[in-house]
């Protein structure tokens, strides 16, 4: 089976490498079928390795992507110093270094990349709602240490905005540290929001002076055919969005 993924469609240095899986290409079955890259979901861990490594060698990944353990926190690492065989607790990572491989994963939550305009450092963010909250896109962005323009930023798949319902206390979280994020949400039924995640990081974005902002046109609940979600399936796998410099 060929491998599904998705291209970034931004304007990226020639250096920039950088895709985003779908659930489509590899040998997991069941619930996980077919292309889960998470040791975490209970899929047979032959067929997490079977993945992995049909990921490095259809996409000619220049070492091991430093993988994650994802605890929807602010915390970054650098994937310069992280092994990739001890997945650290953090919730994104960067590198100014050649061929290290920043990965998020993702089944719902925001998966953002990160470059800057000379190509010489990336990041790669998972941002569920209460890291976006807390502030893992300002945290990612701190990391970097490159001014707002010369920062380029895109959103990977993600639930959309008429699938992810939210509750008061979500609308309310938001709205306490960004008022302006009252916008990104619409009234579904008493109590309950549905609430737009691209919009809400398109926000903390332009807060912080970034207007290079592409992508967020996806949703992960609805297309049940290209992409695992946990709302749709709380059994289910994770895709994986990933950058590199070469």
């Amino acid at each position: 089976m060929t491998v599904d993924i998705i291209q970034p469609d931004w304007p990226a240095p020639v250096n920039i490498k950088a895709l985003s899986t779908t659930r489509v290409g590899g040998v997991s079955t069941g619930p996980y079928s077919s292309f889960n890259l998470a040791t975490h979901v209970d899929d047979l861990p032959e067929h997490v390795l079977q993945n992995r490594q049909r990921l490095r060698e259809r996409f000619h990944l220049p070492a091991e992507p430093v993988w994650l353990n994802q605890v929807h926190g602010v915390a970054v690492v650098d994937a310069a110093v992280a092994t990739a065989d001890a997945e650290v607790a953090a919730d994104a990572s960067y590198t100014d270094r050649r061929n290290r491989v920043c990965a998020v994963m993702t089944a719902d939550c925001l998966p953002l990349l990160f470059c800057n305009r000379a190509g010489t450092r990336v990041a790669a963010a998972h941002a569920g709602w209460r890291g976006l909250q807390a502030g893992v896109i300002e945290a990612t962005v701190a990391a970097l240490g490159e001014t707002p323009a010369q920062l380029l930023v895109w959103l990977g798949p993600a639930i959309g905005p008429d699938a992810f319902e939210v509750g008061d206390e979500v609308r309310a979280a938001f709205m306490t540290e960004l008022p302006d994020s009252e916008v990104a949400f619409v009234a579904s039924r008493p109590g309950h929001w549905l609430a737009d995640i691209y919009q809400l990081a398109r926000m903390r974005l332009h807060r912080l002076g970034i207007e290079s902002v592409y992508g967020g046109q996806f949703c992960t609940y609805t297309d049940a055919q290209r992409f695992f979600s946990y709302r749709r399936e709380p059994t289910t796998g994770r895709m994986a969005t990933l950058i590199w410099r070469e």
